[in-house]
């Protein structure tokens, strides 16, 4: 059984609903769609769970009624607004997160842990949590109106809504863009069989890597989203030369990261290519909205070299990347590759980097 979708949301709107403040979810997919379609509700997507929870904070306290929607790793990312703003101030607002499952083989590692786990966590920030009902619509929004009124977390499980496409003036055109595959091969053929290290941000972007740079030396991180840079500079400030291969979207989860890189420039061999597809891939292909961000400007001030002007073409990347030294920022727009398979678990699982 599922949710009807659209129905949920505008009893939701019924209820005096004003905002969804969201970090993509697979799960809450088609919620995410509706959200987009109605204009009688505002979609408000956010940085980091951290930064959604914050938001719908000051909503709440200004007279708003915002609703957040996260994944289940996200709700890591809660726990210091959660413990020293919401409980300590007594701000209550409903947080519906996925409860994303894990079985092996499965590569998702970075679910292993909540996929057990995600009550006793709730629990430790002082939370109840309760399962969202996906048979009865009434049931579901008696549960959410609870959560509105303590401190207690909707659970969300897989399958939980019906199917909604985003209206076509929500869709990206990414037509014009080169696919992100082919400057993944271009990558490959540069630097295969050296010891340049590769590391792909969560998501899409890791996939495709293990798909088109065969001959490369890669890790593919799957969780820890808003962290490839800083791991990247973590392993660069240890000797490696490093190209971390990040998102749009993965960029602005944990910009510190930038901030700290900048501060060493000097005494590290770190590119940063951003791949910019303007989407959440992974979680349903929504805009990320980002259109207003001058990621090359954010790097330099950060204290990167960087090329001014963004890579549209994969030429312009080979050029651009294969004698580069220092701390560098490359801002590459790509397009869409259809959906590649994820890493063997036995190659996402390595606690060494070659």
């Amino acid at each position: 059984m599922a949710l009807n979708t659209k129905l949920f949301i505008n009893k939701l709107i019924e209820k005096g609903y004003t905002h969804l403040c969201v970090v993509p979810c697979s799960f809450a997919q088609y919620v995410i769609n509706e959200a987009i379609n109605n204009p009688n509700i505002e979609y408000l997507p956010s940085a980091s769970e951290a930064v959604a929870c914050s938001i719908a904070a000051g909503l709440k306290m200004a007279g708003g009624k915002p609703i957040v929607i996260v994944q289940s790793s996200g709700v890591t990312n809660m726990g210091s607004c959660i413990t020293s703003l919401l409980k300590p101030y007594g701000v209550t607002f409903p947080i519906l997160s996925s409860w994303r499952t894990y079985k092996y083989p499965d590569s998702e590692i970075q679910h292993q842990h909540l996929a057990t786990e995600l009550p006793t966590l709730i629990n430790a920030y002082g939370y109840d949590s309760q399962i969202i009902d996906n048979e009865n619509i009434d049931n579901a929004i008696e549960q959410i109106e609870l959560c509105d009124t303590s401190f207690t977390i909707g659970v969300i499980k897989k399958d939980s809504f019906t199917k909604v496409e985003l209206d076509s003036k929500h869709k990206l055109d990414l037509s014009n863009y080169t696919p992100r595959s082919k400057f993944l091969i271009a990558l490959n053929n540069l630097f295969k069989n050296n010891d340049t290290l590769f590391i792909g941000t969560t998501g899409n972007t890791a996939r495709e890597m293990y798909s088109f740079m065969k001959d490369t030396n890669n890790f593919y991180m799957a969780g820890n989203m808003g962290g490839a840079l800083s791991l990247g500079f973590g392993a660069s400030k240890n000797g490696k030369k490093v190209i971390v291969c990040g998102g749009d979207a993965e960029f602005v989860m944990h910009m510190g990261g930038l901030s700290t890189a900048g501060r060493y420039k000097d005494e590290i061999d770190l590119t940063y290519i951003l791949f910019d597809n303007e989407s959440n891939k992974s979680t349903g292909g929504q805009n990320t909205y980002q259109s207003h961000i001058n990621y090359i400007a954010i790097a330099k001030a950060c204290g990167f070299d960087v090329f001014e002007n963004i890579v549209y073409k994969v030429e312009e990347l080979e050029q651009k990347i294969k004698d580069s030294k220092g701390l560098n920022f490359i801002h590459v727009k790509c397009g869409i590759d259809d959906e590649t398979p994820r890493p063997p678990i036995e190659i996402v699982r390595v606690s060494t980097f070659k």
